[in-house]
């Protein structure tokens, strides 16, 4: 067995070497049929990078237990339902070796928070429209067309949850892991991180988002 795999999940395009890179998107799954994924490299439409694997960290990706020295996701924990999330964790807890190493990125509620009680004590007339916005929570306008309705369906641009620093480290806490605590960009004992944090994914608008590393025990 490998006991020294790096695996980042959620990546998106990113798909750096040394890492196994996994994604959930539909989008994804439909460029990995054949058929579809051959007429997309014939007309130069295909998004992903072929080296990104279809996965999904709540059912579980196709990694063997106790493989990886590091895993990492960033901006994904946020677009999962609440109950999933556990089954997220524990998957990530699973992947991980003895001594393992965890980070992840979401948006931090606290600040999203702080600055819309700020502004509606400033008298901001529209400071509950901006947090919600800066939360991607909600419907702003009716979904129409068949198409939409797919993209809405089939897409997961959206948040299902928001978290703090305390929220988190609960949850992190009750899939085992230890050693659990808010870390910055460039921070990383491994420097493998390196190749996959970005500082676009750490900060917006000037403000740290939630940047969180755990260990699984040894």
């Amino acid at each position: 067995m490998d006991s020294s795999l790096n695996i980042q999940y959620g990546c998106g395009l990113s798909c750096p070497d040394g890492w196994l890179n996994f994604d959930a998107s539909p989008r994804l799954r439909a460029e990995r049929m054949l058929l579809l994924g051959s007429a997309l490299d014939t007309s130069g439409k295909r998004l992903f990078p072929k080296a990104v694997r279809y996965g999904d960290i709540v059912r579980g990706l196709p990694v063997p237990k106790a493989s990886a020295k590091a895993v990492y996701c960033s901006h994904v924990l946020e677009h999962i339902d609440r109950s999933g999330i556990i089954l997220a964790l524990r998957n990530t807890f699973d992947m991980l070796r003895p001594g393992g190493v965890f980070r992840l990125v979401v948006p931090d509620l606290a600040w999203r928070a702080r600055s819309y009680l700020d502004a509606t004590a400033n008298g901001d007339s529209v400071a509950a429209d901006n947090f919600m916005r800066a939360c991607y929570l909600g419907q702003e306008t009716q979904m129409r067309g068949l198409m939409n309705r797919l993209r809405l369906a089939l897409g997961n641009a959206d948040h299902r949850w928001m978290y703090d620093e305390a929220a988190m480290s609960v949850l992190l806490k009750s899939a085992g892991f230890t050693d659990i605590h808010r870390t910055t960009l460039g921070t990383a004992e491994d420097p493998a991180f390196a190749l996959v944090e970005e500082k676009g994914r750490f900060v917006d608008a000037g403000h740290d988002e939630l940047a969180l590393e755990a260990r699984r025990p040894k």
